[in-house]
């Protein structure tokens, strides 16, 4: 059973500086409902195809497989709900662990996110300096609710979500 363990923190950018080795992400779902999701995505020059379950704390069923590139794009232009996910995602070593930050882009710019994935809900990591404030059990910040509900939307007042 594949399982993914996440923790998600704001990026304080006074912090950190992007560099040019970021790769651009356009994704977006076939399915986003409380249950599961079915996502496409489209990284660079290759694309998957990622089933998700319910999250549990900061768990949750995730089965990702390639596709074809083409048959991703016309996924995302033609089956997926709207409006996209448009992100560019760095990544950064750091303590043995893999970090991907995100700096999202159209409704959902201003947003920048850092995600480590874990082996155990309870695993111990080196926390860098830049990653601020922990979001991983507010579900705004979810990809698929960030489509439904973007982020220009609710720092700009709205409730919807919280």
């Amino acid at each position: 059973m594949a399982m993914e363990i996440e923790r998600k923190f704001l990026v304080d950018m006074t912090a950190w500086t992007p560099d040019k080795s970021g790769v651009a992400y356009r994704q977006g779902y076939i399915c986003s409902d409380n249950e599961r999701v079915v996502r496409v995505r489209i990284a660079g020059d290759r694309a998957f195809l990622t089933i998700k379950g319910t999250t549990e704390n900061i768990s949750r069923l995730e089965f990702e497989y390639p596709v074809p590139l083409a048959d991703a794009a016309t996924l995302l232009d033609r089956l997926c709900e709207t409006p996209l996910i448009e992100k560019t995602r760095y990544t950064r070593q750091i303590g043995g662990k893999i970090w991907e930050i995100d700096i999202f882009h159209g409704d959902n710019a201003g947003l920048v996110v850092a995600e480590i994935e874990l082996t155990a809900e309870d695993e111990t990591f080196e926390r860098p300096a830049w990653a601020g404030e922990e979001v991983s059990g507010d579900a705004r910040y979810y990809n698929s609710n960030l489509m439904k509900y973007p982020f220009k939307a609710w720092r700009n007042g709205s409730t919807k979500n919280e």
